[in-house]
């Protein structure tokens, strides 16, 4: 049994559902030990299934056949978010947990548009690609950020964002299962 963390992307506002139900859904499925972090879509389960890929699929293809709607799913190791994690370019954000996020992307980009996305950042704002994983800190928030917007168009690759705190915490969630 290995230990996964599902992080899907666009739950809240029009697509939502309790995460009971998300933790029913993922037991349906095979998955044990499942455990949620707060209504954002986050989940951490063990599966004797490993192939990252599979696992993916088939989490997107139960929640669009109950709900409705194909979420884009990226599960990561509890290995892959510690290292996300220790390659933090901006510790001294870290005091600030909601202004530092951290986008999940489901593959390394082929040619990201860095150039775009500094055209967009304001001068508060910093940014690092880090093969899988977007590193913004943005101490006026993301909901003001033309740049946070812009983020999977300029580097090609879909993604999930999550912010500082909410990486810590599942991040312990998730070496909490072993």
């Amino acid at each position: 049994m290995q230990t996964f963390i599902a992080l899907i992307r666009g739950l809240g506002g029009e697509y939502t559902f309790p995460m009971k139900e998300l933790v029913k859904l993922l037991e349906e499925l095979g998955l044990e030990d499942v455990r949620t972090y707060i209504q954002s879509g986050n989940a951490v389960f063990r599966s004797k299934r490993t192939a990252v890929p599979r696992l993916e699929q088939r989490i997107t293809a139960a929640i669009e056949e109950r709900y409705g709607f194909a979420p884009r799913v990226i599960i990561l190791t509890p290995q892959e978010l510690a290292a996300a994690v220790a390659a933090n370019p901006y510790p001294e954000a870290e005091a600030s947990p909601t202004s530092l996020h951290l986008t999940f992307l489901a593959d390394v980009p082929a040619s990201p548009d860095l150039d775009t996305l500094e055209r967009w950042r304001k001068p508060s704002e910093r940014f690092t690609l880090k093969g899988r994983v977007f590193y913004l800190h943005a101490p006026e928030g993301v909901g003001r950020s033309k740049l946070f917007a812009r983020i999977e168009k300029s580097l090609g690759v879909q993604g999930t964002s999550r912010n500082w705190r909410s990486v810590r915490n599942i991040l312990a969630l998730a070496e909490q299962k072993g």
